[in-house]
């Protein structure tokens, strides 16, 4: 019997390299296919590896493994940054817990495949199709052209704020007795969970502390508002310098909408807890404005709280549903179905009210297909919650109004609570983490995906219009 060659030096060198081809490859496909699905596959395998440190005795303070189901349940809601909790983040997790925490945040922030975006520069100097692509997808921007632009004002805008709301805090933190080191810790930790709208927390009393002091929630507001804009959003505004003409309908509509839901929110609230004696019936006028505005921004995304949500009125809690629904802007760190969603969809109703036959804005006309981008996310978006509102009434004995408020919350990647999450057995953990990674991607995914996927037919139908309403 003949003996098989032996491989040689260079055969055994190539099959390794044959690999990290056949992985390019792969990408390669995925991305110029379907960028979506490298979103989906991407994310699923981060949060994955994040499940897996969190896990680990290292990562708790006790010393103790982690149960996969709450270190899975963290490790979504900080890839994903929502900020619901299943355990203190300040008491549960060690040093290393936290930390890995703050990465997953940050990560999640930018965006997965913006970090790919990011790894593929720096070791190739430039961006190719397929990284534009990858890029493209993970910023949710249309024109492929503008994407290498994009990405550097995505890092450097992301570093300079939440150094710029670090430096602001730390010393605060100092002046209240806390240690230098423990004080910029800290700091970094708000600056870079409120911009990418986490609302997670290293205190164990959260912000509740600080609830009048505003050298500590003005950055922290700031920090949430500005993310919840969008990356888009803030290029437009850093290259206009803030000259309303040169803005694009986008920046138009999501800063006008923002402002109103910002504003709307902020009556709303004081309003319905002005006389809460379990909230803010006790304090000056001054304060329960504080409270107000401050309410109305993380109801959005924010996720920070200064109020037990349990101990709010149940007006309260369905307006906060209903803001945590709408979210913030596309391709930002806020969650929900979006307010350029909200306002294309109004639009069409004055259009439809009005009899006009174009949907306009600003001088501008708005494609149909944007409206049904638009109906799509917000009918995917409804779905979602309800299908996993029901998922929480069949595993657990709560009643309606705490289940859905928790869905909602987790779906819009929001993280207020009012206490649900953690006493959830692990199948109603694994649904909310479910949700989470859907809300955070799903939507998006499902618009790039209408968005790229048009179709010119070759023949038309007669048209006949159906009786509606």
């Amino acid at each position: 019997m003949a003996s098989q060659p032996q491989p040689t030096l260079q055969t055994r060198q190539r099959r390794p390299l044959g690999f990290i081809v056949a992985g390019r490859d792969f990408i390669d496909a995925v991305a110029s296919s379907s960028p979506a699905r490298l979103a989906l596959i991407v994310f699923s395998l981060v949060i994955l590896v994040f499940t897996a440190l969190l896990a680990l005795p290292i990562a708790s303070s006790s010393g103790e493994a982690t149960a996969l189901h709450d270190a899975l349940f963290t490790a979504v809601s900080a890839v994903c940054v929502t900020g619901l909790t299943v355990v203190s983040t300040a008491t549960y997790w060690s040093g290393f817990g936290q930390v890995l925490i703050l990465i997953a945040i940050q990560v999640g922030g930018l965006g997965i495949l913006t970090m790919a975006s990011l790894l593929a520069l720096a070791v190739n100097r430039r961006l190719g199709v397929r990284g534009k692509l990858i890029a493209q997808e993970g910023m949710n921007t249309g024109r492929l052209g503008e994407v290498g632009n994009l990405l550097r004002i995505v890092v450097s805008t992301t570093v300079l704020i939440e150094l710029a709301l670090a430096a602001v805090l730390a010393p605060r933190f100092m002046i209240l007795g806390e240690s230098p080191g423990q004080a910029i810790w800290h700091a970094l930790f708000y600056s870079i969970s409120s911009f990418n709208n986490a609302g997670f927390t290293p205190h164990s009393d959260g912000l509740v502390p600080y609830e009048n002091d505003l050298w500590v929630l003005i950055p922290i507001m700031a920090g949430v508002f500005t993310g919840s804009l969008g990356f888009p959003v803030i290029m437009v505004l850093l290259q206009s310098r803030l000259r309303t003409r040169r803005w694009n309908l986008h920046t138009k509509l999501t800063v006008l909408v923002s402002l109103i839901l910002l504003a709307a929110g902020s009556v709303l609230w004081a309003l319905f807890e002005w006389f809460n004696e379990r909230t803010i019936a006790g304090m000056g006028v001054g304060e329960k404005i504080l409270h107000a505005v401050f309410a109305s921004v993380m109801m959005r995304s924010g996720g920070f709280n200064l109020v037990d949500m349990a101990d709010q009125d149940a007006s309260t809690l369905l307006i906060t549903d209903m803001l945590m629904f709408a979210g913030g802007g596309s391709a930002s760190t806020a969650g929900g179905i979006k307010v350029t969603t909200i306002a294309v969809i109004f639009l069409a109703i004055i259009a439809e009210a009005r009899g006009d036959t174009d949907v306009r804005a600003f001088g501008r006309n708005i494609p149909a297909g944007a409206l049904r981008v638009a109906i799509s996310v917000v009918i995917l978006g409804a779905t979602m919650v309800a299908v996993a509102t029901i998922g929480l009434l069949v595993v657990t004995e709560e009643t309606l109004q705490p289940v859905l408020f928790e869905v909602i919350s987790a779906f819009a990647t929001v993280g207020l609570s009012i206490g649900l999450s953690p006493e959830l057995p692990p199948s109603g953990k694994y649904i909310l983490a479910g949700l989470m990674f859907a809300g955070r991607v799903g939507t998006i995914t499902l618009a790039a995906a209408l968005a790229l996927r048009q179709r010119k037919p070759l023949y038309h139908y007669p048209e006949e219009r159906p009786i509606i309403g």
